[in-house]
């Protein structure tokens, strides 16, 4: 099988595609529980049946090792597919709510409907499971979905066409590659839903398209993820769970910590631990682990490399340009007006700042957009409460990294410039329903309050009821 993307799909083709998405989603046949849930379950035997070659494509794009990639991709997607199989048909199920006397003596109900023909714009970092989430969603939800992985992973890109267009109804799934040109040619059509994770930049490019349509959008952005320590941290633990999460995936992670502000108590002590974890994990020599993921391209391996300043580098640094590989990096000494700390790093590069105590911490975060993640590493509950009540961001973990996105009952969304909406089980059905209100009222008794004409007795009685 060719890994080459194909030519843009032209355009008279798109709309011809969206036509028919357009007339198979206005027939209803989305929107039974049975045909969402044989979806599902075709979804999960198709990933069960092609694992190999999802390992494979993953490895031949970032150089993941099998471990890691069932881990942070394959294994995700199985647990999504199950928590909507499981729990469908009560996410599908119209909510009663209460209704005021003053519409007596009706009834009211939620009832979720799919929103439509949706469109699924995915990242590089993780190919498959950030593709195949939302997918999971929009299938759970009703929707048809036109689905456009990114073009930077090219063998995933290619391999979830074949899985996709080959086991599902272009009228009903369909995958699309592609480069930039693709893209804005999907971003001038209208849709029902937009879904894209990527970088705030592009998210921007995204959402100014929709505003066009009035399409609503789910945007799953990123930005500088702090990770705070403090004195009251198990440092070893803390220092064993911030490597995990900062050099999974080569730092190519969204949510990695983006850098770490440590009290100045253990601040040495800290990076001790960490350096110490570095070597445990990934051996004296990084660039000859076979388990180090690759910087997905010459372009993100330049300008992480531009980052590095040699002088600030504490430990590691090195890299391999002919394989684009960069060893774990930490680096101290480092000031906010630094390249390292102006925009989202992205990669296996981690600065490390003292601060005097947890208010100067709270501060410096504040100064920068508000963030996809937080991790606090303190054994202090009043020091968790400070930092959840008083700094805003989209999700995080006390005493742990990346470990919020395995919850399926915790929503995975940003705020601010970090993103807009939340996905994960019922959260992706959410995101791709819309909640429509429903009032049922009877006719055998009909309150005259609310009719012409007005009369003072009329308003006492509205007074009585509306308090």
């Amino acid at each position: 099988m060719s890994h080459a993307l194909p030519q843009i799909t032209a355009p008279l083709l798109l709309d011809d595609l969206i036509k028919r998405q357009d007339q198979y989603f206005q027939s209803g046949a989305t929107r039974s529980y049975e045909f969402r849930r044989q979806q599902l379950q075709k979804l999960m035997q198709v990933a069960h049946l092609h694992e190999r070659d999802i390992l494979d494509a993953l490895s031949k794009d970032l150089r993941k090792h099998e471990t890691e990639a069932f881990l942070a991709e394959i294994g995700i997607v199985y647990a999504e597919i199950s928590d909507a199989l499981k729990h469908l048909k009560r996410w599908m199920k119209p909510r009663k709510v209460g209704s005021p006397l003053t519409v007596f003596p009706a009834r009211s109900r939620i009832v979720p409907e799919p929103l439509g023909r949706s469109l699924i714009i995915s990242p590089w970092n993780y190919p498959y499971q950030l593709t195949i989430a939302p997918v999971i969603g929009a299938i759970a939800a009703g929707n048809v979905a036109v689905i456009k992985p990114s073009e930077l992973a090219p063998h995933t890109a290619v391999l979830l066409e074949k899985l996709i267009n080959e086991n599902f109804a272009p009228e009903y799934l369909r995958v699309l590659n592609g480069g930039v040109e693709l893209s804005q040619e999907l971003l001038s059509r209208r849709w029902d839903h937009i879904f894209f994770t990527g970088s705030t930049a592009v998210g921007k490019v995204i959402a100014s398209a929709a505003a066009k349509h009035l399409t609503p959008c789910t945007l799953e952005l990123g930005g500088k993820s702090p990770c705070l320590v403090t004195r009251k941290a198990n440092l070893d633990v803390t220092a064993r769970r911030i490597i995990f999460g900062k050099f999974l995936n080569a730092g190519q992670t969204c949510v990695a910590p983006d850098y770490v502000l440590v009290e100045d108590g253990v601040h040495d002590a800290l990076i001790e631990a960490l350096r110490r974890e570095i070597t445990l994990r990934f051996g004296t020599d990084p660039l000859r682990n076979e388990q180090l993921p690759r910087i997905i391209n010459e372009r993100h391996f330049q300008r992480l490399s531009r980052l590095i300043e040699p002088g600030k580098v504490n430990f590691g640094g090195r890299s391999d340009p002919g394989q684009l590989l960069i060893e774990p990096t930490l680096m101290t000494g480092v000031q906010i007006h630094d390249p390292v700390m102006q925009e989202e790093i992205f990669g296996p590069v981690l600065p490390i700042i003292p601060v005097k105590d947890l208010e100067e911490a709270k501060r410096f975060i504040l100064g920068f957009e508000k963030p996809l993640a937080l991790y606090l590493f303190s054994d202090d509950a009043a020091e968790h409460q400070d930092i959840i009540g008083s700094v805003s961001f989209g999700g995080g973990c006390i005493n742990d990294t990346l470990m919020h996105l395995a919850n399926p009952n915790l929503p995975f969304g940003g705020v601010g410039a970090s993103g807009l909406g939340a996905y994960h089980g019922q959260f992706s059905f959410d995101a791709f329903s819309h909640k429509k209100a429903v009032l049922v009222n009877g006719t055998s008794m009909d309150l005259p309050v609310r009719y012409f004409p007005w009369i003072r007795s009329k308003e006492k009685v509205l007074r009585l009821l509306m308090k």
